[in-house]
């Protein structure tokens, strides 16, 4: 069977662009591998009606409502590769299977990249987290901690100081601070310490960082705006056009450089925009505005209306 959408991804993007396509009688395979970005995170927030929804169940609801259409079929499987035949395209699956389609959605987002820390990892979105506009609200008026030592980490400080929080401290791990930051974080009274961080211990409201020293801040929630990477290189082996930050290069209509080839959610942007937003909303809108002018695609070409 040829569908006529592939969609690789099971978080908001993928689920609401497989919503969009299967309501307009599409054939859709939805792939997913059951790794989401924000399994860590207990609650998500700014997505009106869910507000400190779990998203475990926010996807467990998705899946669900999408069975009402036979139009649309899921699949629990790793992508492991993905390439053009002919008009369309092939994702090769771990299992050896192969599965072909007219047009494709890239909607795997992508993965932070931790700094090395014992603990990091266990206790990220659950007492580090790398977002306020996502967890400020949460954290305000407690004892902060910023770790990193890149600029914008580091700059993060400043936000949280000035938004929800008048004790936060900067834990450059091993790092001098950049000189660009040196003196805006000292006007704002934000403690700079670049002692090496061994670990992180603790859990949410009460997370210590023992320094290589020996010495251990007591804090009660740390924020960590790590790096990321694709989750996926789908979008790298077809070709499209990979921005300098990572993410994938897509216009207006979520379409990529690869004709056929659309990207929703954290693993793609605007080119015009500085940043992606990560936002649970922003990715199921992307969804939704991939799957629909995706279906304007089919339609014009089915009716020999070009495109």
């Amino acid at each position: 069977m040829t569908y006529d959408v592939l969609v690789v991804g099971g978080g908001p993007a993928g689920l609401n662009a497989a919503l969009v396509a299967g309501r307009q009688r599409r054939a859709v395979l939805l792939l997913d591998s059951g790794a989401p970005r924000n399994a860590p995170a207990a609650d998500m927030h700014m997505f009106l009606s869910r507000d400190g929804f779990p998203p475990a169940e926010l996807r467990r609801i998705g899946r669900e409502q999408l069975t009402a259409y036979p139009s649309v079929e899921i699949r629990e499987a790793l992508v492991t590769s993905a390439e053009t035949e002919g008009s369309g395209f092939v994702l090769t699956l771990a299992d050896g299977a192969r599965v072909p389609g007219r047009k494709l959605i890239i909607a795997t987002g992508q993965v932070d990249v931790l700094d090395q820390v014992d603990g990091l990892s266990e206790l990220f979105g659950r007492g580090v987290y790398h977002c306020p506009f996502c967890h400020g609200w949460e954290t305000r008026g407690m004892k902060l901690a910023v770790l990193g030592h890149e600029l914008p980490q580091v700059m993060q400080a400043l936000y949280v100081a000035d938004r929800f929080s008048d004790d936060v401290m900067v834990c450059t791990n091993g790092h001098p601070v950049p000189e660009q930051a040196a003196g805006k974080l000292a006007e704002a009274g934000i403690a700079v310490d670049e002692t090496r961080v061994s670990r992180i211990e603790g859990k949410e409201g009460e997370v210590r960082l023992v320094l290589a020293d020996g010495r251990v801040l007591e804090r009660q929630a740390v924020y960590h705006r790590a790096p990321t990477r694709q989750h996926s290189p789908l979008a790298e082996q077809l070709g499209c056009q990979i921005l300098p930050d990572g993410c994938v290069r897509v216009d207006e209509f979520q379409r990529t450089s690869v004709p056929g080839v659309y990207a929703a959610g954290d693993a793609a942007r605007l080119e015009a925009l500085p940043d992606a937003l990560t936002f649970v909303v922003t990715g199921a809108a992307d969804g939704a505005r991939a799957a629909v002018w995706l279906e304007q695609e089919l339609f014009r070409q089915d009716a020999g209306l070009g495109g």
